[in-house]
């Protein structure tokens, strides 16, 4: 069986919090992850760019330095990166097997079994250790506290992007609630940076640090001046803790700019604390070579294709406002598909305040919005909708009308993203 129908037979447990699994399967292991210098990224939004830009700068550093994200956008090796390579078919295949084999050691025992999640950071660790990474920069699955990844005692620095209400159901129906669980992060005397702007929020998260003994740092305590704004990226002055860079990034959109300084705050902490050695030529190339897939990612120009994995109210709203940006008073197509557990009528909120005109189709994934429902909804908010239910039949129709509109914008689900995306790079390659 291959190493990813083997991780798969594991969704039938479902997505369960807690580290009770996780911490008799890695001690069978010997314990991974106590060996890995590691950055631990949780958040809302803005995680999975922290993370990029931290994993960039690090390599630009000569680091040999490894990423472990969620969800995949169109293979799933991307979730497990090494040195800008994702983990290979045959290494997955050799530690997939290694975890398996203790997972039903386990079972056998008498323990539960490991979700799937759980079951993919252990195969990191074990492969980040063996692979000798010197550093691990880690984005939380879901929440903190209970997080598969929260197994890590001693992170070189704790980063808490955005916090807003997603996931309700699993970690709470209040900011507080939810900041909480990402809170959990947060372990004694290790150094905090945090770019939440909610004071309700950002409240619990200076409670919990305090608590916890842990410095904390505010990245919007730095001030960026913008030198230099286009759809090739940003150029920027950043002044964080009283040393001053001039960076450029490619993400597009003012949350970038935050999740940079976030990024840049964590780095600066980390090279004070004398937890990394790292000079300013590679934090300057490092910026300037983070990239992050789907996230109002340019695949084409004259006409512009664009896509963004949109799939929350602060996402949407973030991506409303990237398109006022770059491209006033144009008339937009969007081609649109979510998940039926979000808070749709916020993000569609957004979306209408792009577009007029849609295309409604569906992720591949259990938990979708079916693309009739999710017309009428878009329908009654005044848009106009076509119904495709397949992904690539909808990015097919979307392409045959470029001549008709001034751009066109994929959102949605990451699920729906990442396939999209694959289309779109054979289209136009």
């Amino acid at each position: 069986m291959n190493p990813i129908d083997k991780i798969s037979e594991f969704k039938k447990f479902g997505s369960v919090l807690g580290l009770e699994r996780m911490t008799v399967l890695l001690d069978k292991l010997g314990n991974p992850q106590d060996d890995l210098k590691v950055v631990h990224v949780a958040g809302t939004n803005g995680k999975g760019s922290v993370c990029r830009f931290i994993y960039e700068v690090l390599q630009a550093g000569g680091y040999r330095t490894g990423l472990y994200t969620s969800p995949f956008i169109e293979v799933f090796n991307e979730r497990i990166e090494l040195n800008h390579e994702y983990i290979s078919d045959e290494d997955l295949q050799v530690y997939t097997d290694r975890v398996v084999e203790k997972t039903e050691e386990m079972i056998a025992e008498g323990f539960d079994s490991p979700t799937e999640f759980e079951i993919i950071t252990v195969i990191a660790f074990l492969y980040f250790k063996e692979k000798n990474a010197e550093y691990v920069v880690l984005e939380v699955g879901l929440g903190g506290l209970g997080d598969s990844t929260n197994v890590v005692k001693e992170p070189l620095a704790s980063v808490i992007t955005s916090i807003s209400l997603d996931h309700t159901d699993r970690l709470g129906e209040t900011i507080s609630e939810i900041a909480s669980e990402k809170a959990g992060i947060i372990k004694k005397g290790c150094p905090v940076i945090t770019s939440v702007r909610n004071e309700e929020a950002l409240q619990v998260i200076r409670k919990t640090a305090e608590d916890k003994g842990a410095e904390l740092y505010y990245s919007g305590d730095g001030t960026y001046d913008v030198l230099e704004d286009s759809l090739d990226g940003y150029v920027f002055k950043a002044d964080v803790l009283g040393e001053s860079f001039r960076l450029k990034v490619h993400m597009l959109g003012q949350h970038q700019l935050e999740n940079a300084m976030a990024a840049l705050t964590a780095l600066i902490v980390m090279r004070r604390s004398k937890t990394l050695e790292l000079d300013n030529d590679a934090i300057v190339k490092g910026f300037e070579n983070a990239r992050h897939m789907g996230r109002f990612e340019v695949m084409k120009k004259n006409p512009y294709v664009i896509i963004d994995g949109a799939h929350n109210p602060d996402g949407a709203a973030a991506l409303k406002n990237a398109v006022h940006k770059y491209f006033r008073e144009v008339k937009p197509l969007m081609v649109v598909g979510i998940l039926a557990d979000k808070n749709v009528d916020e993000v569609l909120n957004s979306f209408r305040a792009i577009a007029d005109d849609f295309i409604v189709t569906q992720p591949d994934n259990p938990r979708k919005m079916e693309a009739a429902v999710l017309a009428k909804r878009i329908e009654e908010k005044g848009g106009r909708c076509l119904i495709s239910e397949e992904g690539c039949r909808a990015a097919e129709l979307a392409l045959s009308k470029l001549n008709d509109y001034d751009f066109v914008l994929f959102a949605g689900s990451l699920y729906l993203i990442g396939e999209i995306r694959g289309i779109l790079r054979k289209c136009f390659e």
